[in-house]
This record gives C-alpha cells, structure tokens and sequence, in this order.
C-alpha cells in the first residue's frame, strides 16, 4: 500500500502539530517534519528541543529531514550537528519513525556514515520502536545525468531502508522512466518527479508500488513544485482507488493547468452505474508537433502504464489526427467526422487498436438541436472566428443542413475554411465587419472573446443590438466557458435572447468521450453540476 504523507515546514511546535492532527483528519498516514528552517546547527537547543518535541508528539507517524540548501532545503549549518541532531532523535524514546538523509552528505565521509548509522541502528537491537533511513537524492533542476549512477550507489548502502529519487520533470515522459524504476525496486522506494510535469508521478505513484507519495495541506504549504493538495489527491483523483491495474486517461494540450475534464471524468469513474476502474490527469504537453508525437507515442506504447484514453485540446486536435495517420498501420483509425472536421479532441482505446473522433462537432450540432428543434435543415448560423472551434462547428452544422456563414478577422482564414468543408454542406464566408448584417437563426461565437485567459477577456466579439436588430430570434451560441457568464452571455441575456452557454458544450462533448472509454451512460447532470459549480466559485 502506498502511503499518503503530508510535508510540514515547522515554524513551532504548536502550528506544526495542529498542521499533523489536520493532516491526520484528512487522511494522511504519514508526516514529514521540515525542520531545515527551524534547526540552524551547533549550539541551537531550541530547534534541538523543537525536534525531539515533534517526534514524541506527532499524531501520526513521521518522517524528520533537515534538507540542505543544495539538495533544495534552508538548513547551512554544519553537517556534523546536524547528523548528531538524527543520532539523537534516533536513541530517544519517543524516535521518528523515518529519518531523511540525502545520498550526496552520505558520501562526504567514513566518519559521517558512521555517525548517520548511530541514528537508525536501533532496529537490531530489541526496540519495539526503531528509527529507519530514508535514502534520498534531488535535483530541482532537471533529470540528474548520473540518476542510474546515483540509484546504484543508494542500493548499496543496506542500512538504507527506503531510497528516494526526486528530480524536476522534463516532459511527461520522464514520469515513465521513474516508473520503470519503481518496478525494478530491490526495497521500498519513492520515485518522484516534481514540477507541473511531474504530478503524473505523484498521483500514480500506487500503481506501481511506490513506499509514498506527498501531498500538500494545502495550496500554499507545499514543499515542492508540483505537489496536488491531500484533499485533490483523495477527492479530485480518487488516490485510495488506484492499483495496479487502474487505467489511466487525461487531457492533452497546452495549457491544462485549469482543464474541467479531471473534475468531471473522475466523477464519472467513481459514479453508480459507472464504476470505472480509472484515473484522469493533466497532461501538459508543449505545442510543437515534435512534443506531441514523442509524448503521445511514449504514453500509448508503455506497458505498465495502461493507458487507455484522452482528452485533446489546443493546441494539438490537429497533430492527434496527423499522429493517427502516422500509425495507421498499428491500428489507429481516424473516424469520418473528424476526419471532416480536420481536427480531433478524443484518443480512446479499442480492443487492440486506437479510434480518433472529435465529439466537438457531434456536440455542437446536439446542443442546437435542442435549442433550434431536431431539423435545422435550412436555417441559418453565423460562425465567428475560422480556428478550430469554427471548422468543428462549420462541418457539425452543415453537415445537418444549416446554412452556415463564416465570419473572422482574417479573410483568408475563413475563405480557406469553407473551401476545406466544401463537401459538409452549404457553407461561405462573409467579412468581418458584415458580420452584424447576417440574418441567423443561431450565433456561434468560436473565437476566444471574452475568455478570462484570452487577449480580450471583457469584450464580445458581436454587438448584441445590432445582431438582435437582423435576427431578434437567433440563439447565441458561446463555446467558451471561462468565465461561465461571458460578456458576450451577459448582453444576450439581458436583451431577452436565448443562450446556449460554453457549460452546456463542455458537458455535452465530455459525455460522449466518457461513454466511448467507459461503455457506460455518462452522470449527465452530475457533469452539469460539477461543471457550473467549479466555474461559478472562479
């Protein structure tokens, strides 16, 4: 089992048990004391005592580290109070159970290992209560070039009881190197990668067979880049779920950082009539085709990883089917309705091979079904915008028999579009500063206009008078969804007209991607819910 354990910088004695009992509360089996700012060497009683002080009263077992400032920590005093600090708290009646000593202060010297092993040979010694080394090695920052090296050297100290390997991940794909690691383990290990492309390693860390993994209080104690929160770990990812053969999904693109998919895909994992034995992550990966390709081919080609599906997003829906075409011939299909949109924001995979689809598209044209009535043929949408958004929309809608006009900024941009999508229907372009004269029954907005992380998050891309002045019964159609109330949402409501908001797609297109991984009815309102609740509190 792997345990969940809570790192607490100590500041004093009182707010670093009350962090442990919180810790214990939210269900942390283990606590790490940091004390590398609170102990500063010889002569220093005081964090001597605050020390000695944790150990004996911590509600939960313990892990105690002073870290050195150049493995990452604040302790700069002498190595040698230090070790005399651990030899100490090692003979204590009341001892830690772990004591963290880094690889690179045990190599220093015969006479340092001599005194470190003073602090944890008690186990031999008839004790009901003994003191265990963890065996550790950072770098914060990148993959050490000697980590194979350095690996080696901890297994052979045998008074290492558990070995630690920490270092900033690269890309993704360095997760699955430290995963290969922990599959080779000669004893308990922890295997981390730290920063945004390391949290894979942390919440995966029970699949395969890590001694721990840490989780932050919260947001702003943790004590390393990269740590999720307890409460994220064991709610949001559902950490005391996953084994050995927990399946393993996520969202693709850059960024993802904010993505609502891990909040609603992991509900649906865990939900009755569901119950699916899977995980969903972040999964940042760097624009550039070359990235996508390496990363995506790393993740679906590992064989303990499982993984079996993921979300795709900006910006890399084009590079997903460019990567299906690549692999045709190991059984990567591309369906036709994504084939026809250019783009596709779903991987799944099916029996031995893997289907590519889009539902964006099959998702747009449901949610103006339901505005607009199950026959939109001949009615009228104006698209804003010619990215990805737009050609999704343009090819769902035409290929329903709307009448599909395509507005953007850039002409060149929306002309190449419809003669792209020429066979999905009756689709043109018209200017952007025309937009305003176009009679439409539906109003499509699929440019990033009012996206709180977009270049103009308080504009609209239309003004709602003068559309409402054309066509006073169109339905504005809003795919972005953060924030939930756009100003383009706002203005529509407040002048009366119908809105499908960004929520809605989001929800829509989602349940149809977790109906294709999990072959079960997608928690449809448990979606909504979710999704509305989280946008509403941003």
């Amino acid at each position: 089992m792997t345990l969940l354990c809570v790192p607490i910088m100590v500041e004093d004695l009182p707010s670093a048990l009350a962090d442990a009992s919180a810790a214990q509360e939210l269900g942390a089996e283990l606590v790490e004391y940091r004390i590398d700012s609170a102990f500063h060497g010889e002569g220093d009683e005081e964090g001597h005592a605050l020390a000695h002080a944790l150990s004996a009263g911590s509600p939960l077992p313990c892990i105690i580290t002073c870290r050195t400032a150049d493995e990452g920590g604040e302790y700069d005093g002498d190595e040698a109070s230090r070790i005399s600090l651990y030899e100490s708290l090692g003979a204590s009646d009341s001892p830690p159970r772990y004591l963290d000593l880094e690889l690179s202060s045990w190599r220093r010297s015969a006479n340092l290992r001599q005194k470190a092993l003073l602090s944890v040979d008690h186990a031999n010694q008839g004790r009901d209560l003994a003191t265990s080394l963890v065996l550790s090695s950072h770098d914060f920052d990148g993959r050490p070039r000697d980590l194979l090296q350095r690996l080696g050297e901890m297994r052979e100290v045998e008074a290492a009881r558990v070995l630690k390997i920490a270092f900033r991940a690269r890309s993704l794909r360095d997760n699955l190197e430290l995963f290969d690691l922990l599959l080779e383990r000669d004893r308990p290990m922890i295997a981390l990668g730290m920063g945004a492309y390391g949290l894979m390693s942390r919440v995966l860390a029970p699949k395969f067979g890590a001694f721990l993994t840490f989780a932050s209080l919260r947001d702003s104690s943790a004590t390393a880049p990269g740590q999720a929160t307890i409460e994220e770990m064991r709610e949001l990812y559902q950490f005391d779920s996953i084994g050995a053969e927990t399946r393993v999904y996520g969202v693709i693109g850059d960024p993802v950082s904010h993505s609502l998919s891990p909040l609603v895909h992991n509900a649906a994992f865990c939900a009755p009539g569901v119950e699916h034995d899977g995980v969903y992550l972040p999964l940042p990966v760097p624009g550039e085709w070359e990235h996508f390709k390496a990363t995506v081919g790393a993740l679906v080609d590992h064989a303990g990883l499982d993984f079996c599906g993921a979300s795709v997003t900006i910006p890399h829906k084009e590079h997903l089917i460019r990567l299906a075409q690549e692999r045709a011939d190991e059984g990567w299909v591309v369906e036709e309705g994504a084939l026809a949109a250019g783009a596709a924001n779903t991987l799944a995979r099916c029996n031995d091979g893997w289907l590519v689809t889009n539902t964006d598209a099959p998702a747009i044209r449901a949610c103006a079904q339901a505005a607009l009535g199950d026959d939109l043929d001949g009615k009228r949408a104006l698209l804003l915008g010619a990215g990805g958004v737009a050609r999704a929309a343009a090819s769902a809608l035409g290929g329903a028999g709307m009448r599909v006009v395509i507005a953007a900024r850039d002409a060149s941009k929306s002309g190449a579009l419809c003669d792209a999508l020429s066979e999905c229907g009756e689709i043109e372009s018209c200017a952007w500063d025309e937009r305003h004269g176009q009679e439409a029954a539906l109003v499509v907005n699929c440019t990033p206009v009012g996206m709180s992380t977009g270049p103009s998050p308080e504009a609209s891309p239309i003004e709602i008078d003068r559309i409402e002045s054309h066509s006073p019964e169109a339905v504005i159609f809003e795919t972005v969804y953060s924030p939930l109330e756009t100003p383009l949402v706002r203005s529509a409501r407040e002048v009366g007209l119908d809105v499908i908001d960004g929520a809605s797609l989001f929800c829509a297109q989602a349940t149809m991607q977790s109906e294709l991984w999990t072959g079960a009815a997608a928690p449809v309102g448990l979606f909504d819910q979710l999704a509305r609740r989280r946008l509403a509190s941003e």
